[in-house]
């Protein structure tokens, strides 16, 4: 009778988690999109929480007006860049679409120019044809996946004023549901802290340095829209494999068709030297100081992140893995040493 309750009970367990199992898919599916923007707020809500402490405990601000000074700060910090970004960003691809007939002549008419000089083969005209007209289906697309962004922002903001105004009341709940030892939901929170800021901040800033820096050479040389090219670089920089050299390299060439020669070699070689070392300096020291996130992290969770999310990938990326591993370490530390004060039973017992 007690092994029928047993079997029964264990029976409706199995029942009730694979209705769970499938409601947690079916909400996935039709919630996927929100995800960036859930991942956005959490990032945001572990970099301003201590900050919405001291403005209701210290401060005395209400939990609303708390929350909303903290997200206007944010918006002008974080938002109104991306704006500005994406105004110019339309400007530019605008622009490339009505003269895209001029662009591909003047592409056309430089690589002959090689070609004859150097006596080689680069191009012909209907494969600089074929591709100007797929840049320019494609442009289109890049403003679609811009307005995706905003649309995330803007949905992320949402969540985030509701985690502010609710930070007690959340970590209360966690502490008391999630199935881990007090001392290791502290852990997760207080490495996961550390992770976000490493990554959320430590990698945009180190990618905004390279844009600098390549600005001084932009401006040096000569070349045009110097400082939105500054925006595109640092985007670059935060990509895998070849970053800020997709910017300055072809931009060093453009140098070398339109200008003197020597401008354009100089601004390629001074991208390479330059930017390329103030790349490895400002990891070393600026995230050894933030936090110490292996490049590998980086270089794997920006392309797992493009990938996944898109553009916001590039922060959300290396902050996924970085919680993977965490979540190892806390497995291990919660559930290993139980498993090993388990006596082995196949062994016989001394009497």
């Amino acid at each position: 009778m007690h092994s029928n309750y047993i079997n029964n009970n264990k029976l409706r367990q199995v029942a009730f988690l694979l209705i769970l199992i499938f409601l947690g898919i079916l909400l996935y599916l039709q919630l996927k999109v929100f995800i960036p923007a859930a991942l956005g707020a959490i990032t945001l809500y572990f970099m301003l929480k201590e900050w919405m402490k001291k403005l209701v405990y210290r401060e005395k601000l209400g939990k609303g007006k708390a929350a909303a000074l903290l997200l206007l700060s944010s918006f002008l910090v974080v938002l109104m860049p991306i704006m500005l970004f994406v105004s110019m960003l339309s400007g530019k691809i605008n622009y490339a679409i009505a003269h895209s007939n001029e662009l591909i002549a003047t592409v056309e008419n430089f690589i002959k120019n090689i070609e004859k000089k150097y006596h080689i083969g680069i191009a012909t005209s209907e494969n600089l044809n074929k591709a100007g007209t797929a840049i320019t289906n494609e442009l289109p697309n890049v403003l679609s996946a811009t307005f995706d962004i905003l649309t995330t922002i803007g949905i992320m903001y949402f969540l985030l004023y509701f985690m502010l105004t609710n930070t007690v009341e959340m970590e209360r709940w966690l502490y008391k549901h999630v199935p881990l030892k007090n001392t290791n939901i502290a852990r997760i929170g207080k490495d996961l802290k550390q992770l976000v800021i490493s990554n959320a901040v430590g990698i945009p800033l180190i990618a905004l340095l390279q844009g600098i820096i390549a600005f001084v050479g932009y401006w040096i040389f000569g070349v045009k829209d110097a400082g939105f090219w500054l925006v595109v670089t640092s985007i670059a920089a935060m990509l895998p494999f070849l970053g800020a050299a997709l910017v300055y390299v072809p931009l060093g060439i453009l140098l070398l068709s339109t200008g003197p020669a020597w401008k354009g070699i100089a601004l390629i070689l001074y991208g390479l030297i330059v930017v390329g070392t103030s790349d490895n300096v400002a990891r070393f020291s600026l995230q050894k100081k933030i936090g110490d996130i292996h490049p590998l992290i980086t270089m794997f969770g920006v392309i797992i992140g493009l990938n996944m999310f898109g553009f916001i990938g590039l922060i959300f990326g290396p902050i996924l893995i970085s919680m993977f591993l965490l979540l190892i370490k806390v497995y291990i530390d919660e559930f290993a040493h139980e498993e090993a004060d388990v006596p082995n039973t196949t062994e016989p017992l001394n009497d």
